[in-house]
């Protein structure tokens, strides 16, 4: 309980989690209102015609999209923060167990990125659906449920992964441009290749966890089902997250 409180002194008593929190809050649900007022400028509801129909993984994706990315960004910074000012060494001198006081940041940082993606795919829809009213038919919670509850569990895995990555590299221009380029170039790049890129989709961690969330946008020669993609990315980042936990108590800090 120590380690916890001194993390989360470290995580309110800096600028950077609260600006971080501000965006994914405004991009959550600037978002959503911008789909909702775009879907009401044209309210054919036709993907061939205008836009394309307004449902809740629609209405949510500011939030796994953007706001996700950007809180993988603070929570890496939230390690290498430390390893660049030399934080972390006070840490380690205080708590000799390593792994517990990575594991406590992680603890923190994922409940908080839970309770707020949690909040906002809520408040996300639902301004939606106020806005929308009925041009958008498919904005409807029954069957769409996933794209709420999933949010949270994609906010968590992501938060554990930035960390271990962050404990790895222990840079935060390393870490943050990995971060970003991997879900949004790397994984891009491998799918786009014809026979081969339908063939390595389904290996590919972040593309399972875009399977689980909404799996009408990701298309591949799968081998598993919908959970199974949830499971293999959840597989993928308790490796990366005890490689980190091995390399940080065997480094020098």
């Amino acid at each position: 309980m120590g380690v916890l409180a001194a993390e989360r002194i470290k995580l309110t008593s800096t600028r950077s989690p609260w600006w971080c929190s501000v965006a994914v809050i405004v991009l959550g649900i600037g978002f959503a209102v911008l789909m909702a007022f775009v879907l009401n400028a044209d309210s054919t509801g036709n993907a061939a015609d205008g836009p394309p129909p307004l449902t809740p993984s629609t209405a949510v994706s500011g939030i796994s999209g953007f706001g996700v990315m950007v809180l993988m960004i603070m929570a890496a910074l939230s390690v290498t923060s430390e390893y660049r000012f030399g934080v972390i060494r006070s840490s380690f001198l205080a708590v000799p167990n390593r792994s517990k006081v990575i594991l406590s940041k992680t603890a923190l940082v994922g409940a908080y990125s839970a309770v707020l993606t949690g909040i906002l795919a809520l408040l996300a829809f639902v301004v939606a659906k106020a806005i929308a009213g009925d041009n958008a038919p498919g904005l409807v919670l029954e069957g769409n449920w996933r794209a709420i509850y999933g949010l949270p569990i994609y906010a968590v895995l992501c938060v554990v992964l930035a960390v271990a990555v962050g404990v790895l590299v222990r840079q935060s221009a390393a870490a943050i441009s990995l971060l970003i380029l991997w879900p949004l170039l790397i994984e891009t790049l491998l799918g786009a290749f014809g026979s081969f890129g339908r063939t390595v989709t389904p290996f590919l961690p972040f593309a399972n966890m875009n399977r689980f969330l909404n799996d009408q946008v990701v298309r591949g020669d799968w081998h598993w089902g919908v959970w199974g993609s949830l499971i293999y990315f959840a597989a993928f980042v308790a490796i990366v997250f005890a490689g980190a936990l091995v390399v940080v108590n065997r480094r020098d800090a």
